[in-house]
């Protein structure tokens, strides 16, 4: 890929791929100069514009071409309230801003697209349909295909251009490979190559922690015992990677200690103890196991604003996060209501379907949130009685994520079920709408993605867990095991 690209990262375009044995190369331009030295021409695919509405900004100093086809796709998903329709109509607008009154000549050319940053700035223009079917290389029938014979219509008629066409469908780059175009997926918001690069919020360490520190120095401030290490010593030669404020680090000798603050060389670690971490209870709940009980340390510090829990299913995710919720919305009184919102199928966007308020209507989406408000209360000798008054004393609210644009939550907990199935964009529009005194939990497993276009290195989930790693109030747990039961246990690795 051309080097001055780095805002957008080839998948499959051949481009990327190692050269033959033959030292065969790429066909020259019409100038004679190799394929790699010539313009490149990027040629965005609707679901590409959906999934960030503004990334026609994000290929710098190069051309970005829309096929008209693409317009005619974001006019037909605009209408509603869906979060789709709201991305389709910010793609449209900032379209527009960028082509504002220009010329049909001026935007066939190409229209300047502003920058923020000074620096050479891309050119914008729209992709005419072809008039002579006769050269389709592939029917016409699908939008896909007919984005495809366009760009190969302009490739052979502009063979000095290196046109890439840019889309999240992978059956879409295989079909515009086989036709001879390059591809690639739209990979400005990716962090991560692989997941398994993100936090995972605590460290093991074998044997004595303290019996690997040779340097320390320690001191109390109240109850607290904190000490100060050496960055480099933590970093290099015990942990083997960078640390970041709210992770934890576990021993074999039952210590446990909270990073609070990573500042230059220096670390501070508050010391704690395992026993008192897996004794603290929430709503009644005591955690399972060690991961469950510093996740549940994070849920119930009021100075953590942000806390993300990723595992399995059966890990216990939901259920901590509802029973820290509702502990510190009715006993600690720490906040007035709990907002629950999840991301909803396609065909379930815009809710009219189900009859009912939109709480009735939200009520499929989020079962979930009521199962675990029911097992927190299955002990009680009336559970009906009490769930009535924790839904009703908690304030607990279902709302579409559809409906939370444009809303501002004070002292609320903002609870997002499902997480991993949102676009980065999607989960920027929710954790802004955190008004003063808010707490957002977002409760995700990077394994069970159900949206079209997104991967565990493209999601929401990911992209934000990445973004917030250094936010001293924040942190991130992943869950091990499967507590739920031994049924489920077994399925999660055996299936």
């Amino acid at each position: 890929m051309d080097k001055r690209a780095a805002t957008v990262h080839p998948v499959d375009s051949p481009a990327s791929r190692s050269p033959s044995p033959s030292g065969s190369r790429e066909p020259s331009g019409r100038d004679g100069s190799d394929a790699a030295d010539a313009e490149k021409v990027y040629v965005l695919d609707t679901n590409v514009l959906v999934h960030d509405p503004n990334s026609l900004l994000s290929f710098e100093e190069h051309r970005v071409v829309i096929p008209m086809t693409v317009l005619e796709e974001l006019d037909s998903l605009k209408s509603g309230k869906s979060s789709t329709a709201a991305d389709c109509r910010a793609a449209i607008r900032l379209i527009d801003s960028v082509l504002g009154s220009s010329s049909p000549v001026e935007v066939e050319e190409g229209v300047a697209i502003p920058r923020p940053e000074p620096g050479p700035c891309g050119r914008l223009s729209v992709m005419m349909p072809r008039h002579d079917k006769s050269s389709s290389v592939l029917p016409e029938h699908l939008n896909d295909n007919r984005i495809i014979n366009d760009i190969v219509a302009l490739k052979s008629r502009d063979p000095g251009r290196r046109y890439v066409l840019v889309t999240k469908d992978i059956n879409m780059r295989l079909k515009a490979r086989a036709c001879g175009i390059e591809s690639e997926d739209y990979q400005n918001d990716q962090l991560v190559s692989d997941v398994s690069q993100l936090a995972r919020g605590y460290f093991p360490v074998a044997g004595s922690f303290w019996e690997q520190v040779s340097e320390v120095e320690t001191w109390r401030e109240g109850p607290e015992t904190l000490h100060r290490l050496d960055r480099n010593l933590l970093e290099e030669h015990l942990l083997g990677e960078e640390v970041y404020p709210n992770q934890y680090i576990v021993d074999e000798r039952d210590f446990v200690g909270r990073i609070l603050e990573v500042d230059g060389s220096r670390i501070t670690l508050l010391h704690l103890h395992r026993e008192s971490l897996l004794g603290r209870e929430a709503w009644g709940l005591r955690p399972m196991n060690l991961q469950q009980a510093v996740a549940l340390d994070l849920l119930l510090d009021p100075d953590i604003h942000l806390v993300t829990l990723t595992g399995a299913a059966g890990s216990g995710k939901t259920i901590l996060a509802l029973a820290a919720a509702i502990e510190m919305t009715i006993e600690q009184r720490s906040y007035n209501k709990i907002i629950a919102t999840r991301s909803t199928p396609p065909l379930a966007e815009e809710h009219g379907f189900l009859p009912g308020s939109e709480e009735e209507k939200m009520d499929p989406w989020l079962g979930a949130i009521n199962d675990n408000i029911e097992a927190l209360h299955l002990e009680d000798e009336n559970p009906a009685g009490s769930i009535n008054y924790v839904r009703e004393r908690a304030c607990i609210q279902f709302k579409a994520l559809n409906y939370i644009r444009g809303r501002s939550f004070q002292r609320s907990i903002i609870l997002i079920d499902e997480s991993q199935n949102l676009t980065p964009h999607q989960m920027k529009a929710i954790i802004t709408r955190a008004g003063e005194g808010s707490k957002v939990i977002c409760l995700g497993n990077l394994a069970q993605i159900d949206t079209p276009y997104l991967t565990p290195t493209s999601s929401g989930l990911t992209y934000m867990t990445e973004r917030f790693k250094s936010f001293v109030h924040g942190g991130s747990v992943h869950l091990e095991g499967v507590p739920r039961s031994v049924l489920a246990e077994f399925a999660e690795e055996n299936l």
